[in-house]
Protein backbone atom coordinates (compact mmCIF):
# COMPACT_ATOMS: atom_id res chain seq x y z
CA UNK A 1 0.00 0.00 0.00
CA UNK A 2 2.86 2.46 0.71
CA UNK A 3 5.70 0.83 -1.63
CA UNK A 4 6.99 4.20 -2.67
CA UNK A 5 7.02 5.61 1.22
CA UNK A 6 8.35 2.29 2.82
CA UNK A 7 11.08 1.04 0.71
CA UNK A 8 8.97 -1.13 -2.22
CA UNK A 9 9.09 -1.08 -6.19
CA UNK A 10 8.85 2.72 -8.00
CA UNK A 11 7.40 0.25 -10.68
CA UNK A 12 3.72 1.07 -11.50
CA UNK A 13 1.62 -1.63 -9.74
CA UNK A 14 -0.11 -4.10 -11.74
CA UNK A 15 -3.43 -3.97 -13.01
CA UNK A 16 -6.19 -5.43 -11.07
CA UNK A 17 -7.68 -8.54 -12.40
CA UNK A 18 -10.96 -8.49 -14.35
CA UNK A 19 -13.54 -8.10 -11.19
CA UNK A 20 -11.25 -7.79 -8.22
CA UNK A 21 -7.84 -6.29 -6.92
CA UNK A 22 -4.36 -8.13 -7.07
CA UNK A 23 -3.80 -10.64 -4.92
CA UNK A 24 -7.64 -10.89 -3.87
CA UNK A 25 -8.80 -13.31 -5.91
CA UNK A 26 -11.82 -13.35 -8.67
CA UNK A 27 -15.26 -12.17 -8.07
CA UNK A 28 -14.75 -9.74 -5.08
CA UNK A 29 -15.48 -5.84 -5.92
CA UNK A 30 -12.67 -3.74 -6.84
CA UNK A 31 -11.89 -1.14 -3.59
CA UNK A 32 -13.73 2.33 -3.94
CA UNK A 33 -10.98 4.65 -4.22
CA UNK A 34 -12.65 6.78 -1.24
CA UNK A 35 -12.41 3.31 0.59
CA UNK A 36 -8.43 2.90 -0.43
CA UNK A 37 -7.16 6.36 0.70
CA UNK A 38 -10.23 5.70 4.51
CA UNK A 39 -8.05 2.01 4.63
CA UNK A 40 -4.11 4.21 3.90
CA UNK A 41 -5.17 7.02 6.26
CA UNK A 42 -6.11 4.64 9.19
CA UNK A 43 -3.48 2.58 8.64
CA UNK A 44 -0.83 5.53 8.94
CA UNK A 45 -2.82 6.45 11.90
CA UNK A 46 -2.26 2.79 13.58
CA UNK A 47 1.57 3.34 12.88
CA UNK A 48 2.12 6.64 13.86
CA UNK A 49 0.16 4.99 17.14
CA UNK A 50 2.46 2.37 17.66
CA UNK A 51 5.48 4.33 17.48
CA UNK A 52 4.22 7.03 19.98
CA UNK A 53 3.30 3.92 22.15
CA UNK A 54 6.98 2.43 21.72
CA UNK A 55 8.87 5.47 22.05
CA UNK A 56 6.81 6.31 25.61
CA UNK A 57 7.43 2.88 27.09
CA UNK A 58 11.03 2.20 26.07
CA UNK A 59 11.97 6.09 27.11
CA UNK A 60 10.27 5.59 30.27
CA UNK A 61 11.64 2.36 30.76
CA UNK A 62 15.01 2.80 29.95
CA UNK A 63 16.25 6.56 29.66
CA UNK A 64 17.45 8.03 32.78
CA UNK A 65 15.41 11.21 34.26
CA UNK A 66 18.84 12.68 35.70
CA UNK A 67 20.31 13.43 32.00
CA UNK A 68 23.96 13.74 33.58
CA UNK A 69 25.59 13.26 30.34
CA UNK A 70 24.32 14.01 26.70
CA UNK A 71 24.91 10.90 25.14
CA UNK A 72 22.52 7.66 26.20
CA UNK A 73 24.82 5.39 28.41
CA UNK A 74 25.74 2.11 27.35
CA UNK A 75 23.10 0.50 29.70
CA UNK A 76 20.45 2.70 28.25
CA UNK A 77 21.01 2.18 25.10
CA UNK A 78 21.50 -1.70 25.60
CA UNK A 79 17.96 -1.31 27.38
CA UNK A 80 16.15 0.50 24.80
CA UNK A 81 17.63 -1.96 22.15
CA UNK A 82 15.98 -4.71 23.75
CA UNK A 83 12.95 -2.76 25.15
CA UNK A 84 12.29 -2.26 20.66
CA UNK A 85 12.88 -5.55 19.84
CA UNK A 86 10.74 -7.07 22.71
CA UNK A 87 7.78 -4.69 21.89
CA UNK A 88 8.30 -5.58 17.46
CA UNK A 89 8.75 -9.50 18.89
CA UNK A 90 5.18 -9.35 20.97
CA UNK A 91 3.35 -7.37 18.45
CA UNK A 92 4.40 -9.82 15.63
CA UNK A 93 3.56 -12.73 18.15
CA UNK A 94 0.35 -10.97 18.69
CA UNK A 95 -0.65 -10.69 15.10
CA UNK A 96 0.55 -14.05 13.79
CA UNK A 97 -2.23 -15.83 16.34
CA UNK A 98 -5.00 -12.88 15.76
CA UNK A 99 -4.28 -13.94 11.98
CA UNK A 100 -4.25 -17.62 12.43
CA UNK A 101 -7.47 -16.96 15.11
CA UNK A 102 -9.43 -15.21 11.87
CA UNK A 103 -8.52 -17.72 9.22
CA UNK A 104 -9.76 -20.46 12.04
CA UNK A 105 -13.20 -18.71 12.21
CA UNK A 106 -13.68 -18.31 8.77
CA UNK A 107 -13.46 -21.56 7.83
Amino acid sequence: MFGGVFGGSSQKPAQPAPGGMPGMGMGQPQMDPNAQLAAAEQEMEMVTDMFARLGELCYNKCIIQRYSDEELTKAESVCADRCVAKYFQVNREVSDKLAKYSQANQQ
